[in-house]
């Protein structure tokens, strides 16, 4: 066994934060997110809102990876993408998916399960003209998870786009685009002692009715 593979083995960290009680949740899950988000957020977490997205190709096959959230509403969780990307055609084929947030500094971590939908082209227009100029330009200049082949070609076509749309606004390519997941189960966890952690979690009923149960850590 190497040196890193027993240092894996054997780390071990002793959490101990508060109690996470059912009667201290609020009833409706996205508040009781937006405060845990405030709390990441107040103790100085480097992007809160990295989230990873998990996904399943067509084949069967689990992926996973980073994203931003970007926003939070009644109907749920969206965030921006290229849709011709790997998560793009994962979702177009299988609109289930996995959100998961993990604030270390807290030792907190929400797992979120439902299906996910494109947003509105006019949702979807509003957030990419809010973006820098150059996340828009790079929008345009990079086919996302296409095989490149070198680093000097995607900055020359980053500079093709920037001489297109020199001194004109950039429009968002239609490539290009928001995801929101509505949510069928939430779960709060939050680190204890002795590895005894508490899992709180809401499942949608019929008629959009959440049920707040606990779990076993």
């Amino acid at each position: 066994m190497s040196q890193v593979s027993e240092t894996i083995r054997t780390l071990r960290y002793e959490l101990s934060f508060r109690e996470l009680d059912k009667k201290m949740m609020n009833k409706n899950p996205y508040r009781q997110f937006e405060q845990w988000m405030d709390d990441a957020i107040q103790a100085g977490v480097i992007e809160p809102n990295a989230m990873t997205l998990a996904t399943v190709s067509k084949k069967g096959f689990p992926d996973a990876r980073i994203v931003l959230l970007r926003g939070i509403n009644k109907d749920g969780f969206s965030f921006f993408t290229n849709y011709k990307s790997k998560k793009g055609q994962d979702l177009s084929n299988n609109n289930k998916a996995c959100l998961n947030f993990f604030w270390t500094e807290l030792s907190r971590q929400v797992r979120i399960n439902g299906t996910v939908k494109k947003l509105s082209a006019t949702e979807s227009n509003a957030y990419f003209n809010s973006r820098p100029r150059e996340s828009q330009l790079g929008a345009w200049a990079s086919s996302q998870s296409e095989k490149v082949i070198s680093r000097d070609k995607l900055e020359k076509q980053f500079a093709a786009y920037e001489k297109k749309f020199a001194g004109k606004k950039v429009s968002r390519p239609p490539h290009w685009g928001g995801f929101i997941l509505n949510p069928s189960k939430i779960e709060f966890w939050q680190g204890r002692t002795n590895r005894m952690h508490d899992r709180i979690v809401y499942l949608k009923q019929n008629g959009g009715r959440w049920k707040i149960e606990r779990l076993s850590p």
